[in-house]
């Protein structure tokens, strides 16, 4: 070989080399601001959100929904626990700020009205002794800023009945699709 002919060659090689590195520092950054603006998967560590919900089944959550608007009722939310907020919970939102909150006869009542929850397959929605060691005192108006959220398995969730309403701050994305496993594959509702 010519000594131009590997200097050409090792010239291509390294401009290879480099536009590969360019090429994944490009998707690392791409991935990471979709992660941290976007969406972001998680995976259900527990049945609290059952049967909607299984545990094991892994989510998306998008967060461009409440950049511009608030939760309501109805959405299902992935938020910072109370209690560690280095943890993620997922619930569903049943109350607004302003709203009240009454649980009576196993039944959930936003302000006095009975809420149809087709989701929670009829398991009964009972108080539970709060995070601080005494029960959230009924009925609970939802503060300004924040929400009342529950899980559908009324009856295996530590949710808004146990640490009261959450600040909407703290909601991280609304969980909108399931993904895995397979049989699982569908938009949630």
């Amino acid at each position: 070989m010519y000594s131009g002919e590997h200097a050409e060659k090792k010239k291509g090689i390294g401009r290879s080399i480099l536009s590969f590195v360019l090429t994944i520092a490009v998707i690392v950054i791409i991935a990471a601001g979709l992660r941290a603006f976007v969406f972001q998967a998680y995976e259900i560590p527990s049945g609290s959100m059952e049967d909607t919900i299984m545990t094991g089944d892994m989510v998306f959550s998008e967060k461009l929904t409440y950049y511009g608007s608030s939760p309501q009722r109805g959405d299902i939310v992935t938020f910072k626990d109370p209690e560690i907020p280095s943890r993620t919970l997922i619930k569903r939102v049943i109350a607004t700020e302003g709203e009240t909150v009454q649980l009576i006869d196993g039944k959930v009542y936003v302000d006095g009205v009975q809420l149809d929850e087709p989701y929670t397959d009829g398991k009964e929605s009972w108080p539970l002794v709060s995070s601080y060691g005494s029960p959230v005192e009924y009925p609970y108006t939802v503060p300004a800023g924040e929400i009342w959220v529950m899980g559908d398995n009324r009856t295996n969730s530590q949710d808004s009945r146990y640490f009261g309403s959450i600040p909407v701050s703290s909601v991280t994305g609304k969980a909108i699709f399931t993904y895995w496993p397979l049989d699982s594959i569908g938009i949630l509702k």
